[in-house]
């Protein structure tokens, strides 16, 4: 199957799902977009998510992509059951990792650093609630980061300052794993693992989307079987810039979509 799978998010962190994607799919197309332009989702309301999401949704099916990746936690928590009822093609969503923490955690307090709109959803409380019981949860919004990530300010000081404001209290409260709750947060993992304590595990739902894009195009006989030359092509509706230096590939085409 020659057609891409598509993959959209708020902005440019759905990269770090799209190189999982890219790693263990080597030989399939993919097509990114990034909505920069309406980044954060997670300060929208649902309806709004909703919306931007059908938008993006639409694009990636114009351009015949195959599957559909929502590498955004809060337009999965959002918006992923509409997709799925109004659309035929599969959907892969993504949420926070709290079924691998609650079994790896020892001191039974896991943190989630995720967004307003994924931390206020029904998906995300009931999920919490499946997997978590008898575990702490400690939900801290990661207000602000968003916005320094699709600003390029990874190792700034600002960001120094806002990590250390909204991890310091989850470790006060004892915890052993952090859940990246969103998928702009993987590229702060040299940071955090600076100032979090060699016993703290972080999680991120990276390599697990990654298997389950896998296991759905083969389950629909969509997988590329022949080995080829694949075609990265990565869409930005703002500047190109930061997308740019996060893909970091040479085979790979970043380009600026009025979109």
């Amino acid at each position: 199957m020659q057609r891409p799978i598509g993959i959209f998010d708020s902005g440019v962190g759905g990269t770090s799902i799209w190189r999982e994607i890219k790693k263990m799919l080597p030989n399939e197309h993919t097509l990114y977009l990034a909505d920069s332009a309406n980044a954060p989702y997670g300060e929208r309301s649902k309806e709004e998510i909703t919306q931007l999401s059908v938008k993006n949704t639409e694009f990636l099916l114009q351009h015949d992509c195959k599957i559909i990746v929502v590498a955004c936690n809060t337009a999965t928590t959002n918006a992923i059951d509409h997709l799925r009822a109004t659309y035929e093609v599969p959907f892969i969503g993504i949420e926070p990792a709290i079924k691998p923490a609650a079994l790896h955690t020892k001191t039974k307090k896991v943190g989630v650093l995720a967004t307003k709109g994924t931390l206020s959803s029904s998906l995300f409380h009931n999920t919490s609630k499946l997997f978590a019981e008898g575990i702490t949860v400690l939900e801290q919004e990661g207000k602000g980061l968003v916005e320094l990530i699709e600003a390029g300010q990874l190792n700034s000081p600002a960001m120094q300052e806002l990590l250390k404001k909204y991890v310091g209290p989850m470790l006060e409260q004892n915890i052993d794993c952090l859940v990246l709750g969103c998928t702009h947060y993987p590229y702060l993992i040299p940071l955090l693992k600076e100032m979090l304590p060699n016993h703290i595990t972080i999680i991120d739902s990276g390599e697990a989307v990654a298997r389950q894009t896998k296991a759905v195009l083969e389950k629909s006989n969509l997988l590329q079987r022949t080995e080829s030359a694949p075609r990265h092509i990565l869409y930005s509706n703002k500047e190109t810039e930061v997308l740019q230096k996060l893909v970091n590939d040479p085979g790979a085409q970043v380009a600026y979509l009025d979109f």
